[in-house]
């Protein structure tokens, strides 16, 4: 019985020294050296390519498609015929209206006379001018409803794009035609509403696309739309591109915004940064140092004070380690 107790206490010694031995042990740390080069302050973004000026051409009735320009890439004129709906239903109540307009006339014509013999009341006759100008403003609306069945041009430029085909139904609100000028083209982008502070006009512009792999492309912001997107929180940036761009109508392009650019700034890994502090190692000590932090990348953040070019620093900080902790460089 007491061999056992014996064993008991002596394996908590052992299970205690070895805590202590794994507490006080260094802990092993890689030491880096920060670096000079160029900082960028980026905002990052995905856009669509648009024309600055175009429109888009859609139905206002739900009818189906009799003709179309079979236009597409081609100039056209404002005003010029794109498509046309079926109308035969709207063309016989117009016929209808007019022949209660042409029985108005008639009857009209027929109280004249009679009245001019004293055979038809003057009420009588008002009644039948009232009926002919009812006629007539109902003829007019139906005219001006008519129109709808006529999908016309907005503007004069190229027909970018068109949709639908003959005997397919139109419904409200589709687009069959994209009519606008080729040139100039825009990126329309939605930023977050916390970047939007931060974005100027005319401030340069970094961009990149599938189409068009390793190959960096430029823009320039032109304007900011004033009021944003309560729900998304998002503002509409529009940047304005060079008349040479290789891009096209309704590519998408990843957008990087440049804020701000510090050359030769002083850089060290992200990973080495806690809480705007470094840590560096003295006699076996790790020792913690606060620093001004300026742009941050992704990878590497820009030191404005607080570290010297020659100092080595600590990176990655492990979570636990903390000031006057001992380590012990990786390379020892």
């Amino acid at each position: 019985m007491k061999t056992s107790r014996i064993l008991v206490v002596m394996g908590l010694v052992a299970a205690g020294a070895a805590g202590v031995w794994s507490f006080m042990r260094p802990t092993s740390v890689e030491l880096v050296a920060p670096r000079r080069g160029d900082a960028a302050e980026i905002v990052y973004a995905t856009g669509v390519v648009e024309p600055r000026t175009w429109a888009k051409v859609t139905p206002l009735i739900r009818e189906h498609i009799v003709e179309l320009c079979n236009c597409e890439g081609q100039d056209v004129e404002e005003g010029a015929v794109l498509a046309r709906l079926d109308s035969r239903q709207a063309d016989a109540t117009l016929a209808e209206l007019r022949a209660r307009e042409r029985l108005a006339a008639t009857e009209y014509e027929r109280l004249s006379v009679l009245i001019e013999r004293n055979a038809a009341s003057q009420q009588a006759l008002d009644r039948a001018r009232s009926e002919i100008n009812q006629a007539e403003a109902l003829i007019s609306g139906h005219k001006a409803r008519l129109e709808n069945y006529v999908l016309r041009a907005p503007m004069s430029g190229v027909v970018l794009r068109q949709d639908g085909e003959v005997g397919e139904i139109a419904e409200p609100g589709t687009v069959l035609f994209w009519v606008g000028k080729p040139k100039p083209l825009q990126v329309v982008a939605d930023v977050n509403e916390e970047d939007i502070p931060r974005i100027a006009a005319g401030q340069r512009v970094l961009l990149q696309a599938d189409a068009f792999p390793g190959r960096q492309l430029e823009a320039s912001v032109d304007r900011i739309t004033p009021k944003g997107d309560p729900v998304a929180k998002t503002y509409r940036v529009y940047l304005a591109l060079p008349d040479d761009t290789p891009l096209m109508i309704g590519m998408t392009v990843e957008i990087n915004i440049v804020i701000r650019v510090a050359d030769n700034a002083l850089l060290v890994p992200a990973e080495a940064i806690r809480e705007n502090a470094v840590f560096t190692v003295a006699d076996g000590v790790a020792r913690r140092h606060p620093v001004t932090i300026g742009i941050r990348g992704p990878r590497e953040v820009e030191v404005l004070s607080g570290l010297d070019d020659d100092q080595r620093i600590i990176s990655p900080v492990p979570e636990t380690l903390v000031d006057g902790a001992k380590v012990r460089p990786a390379e020892q």
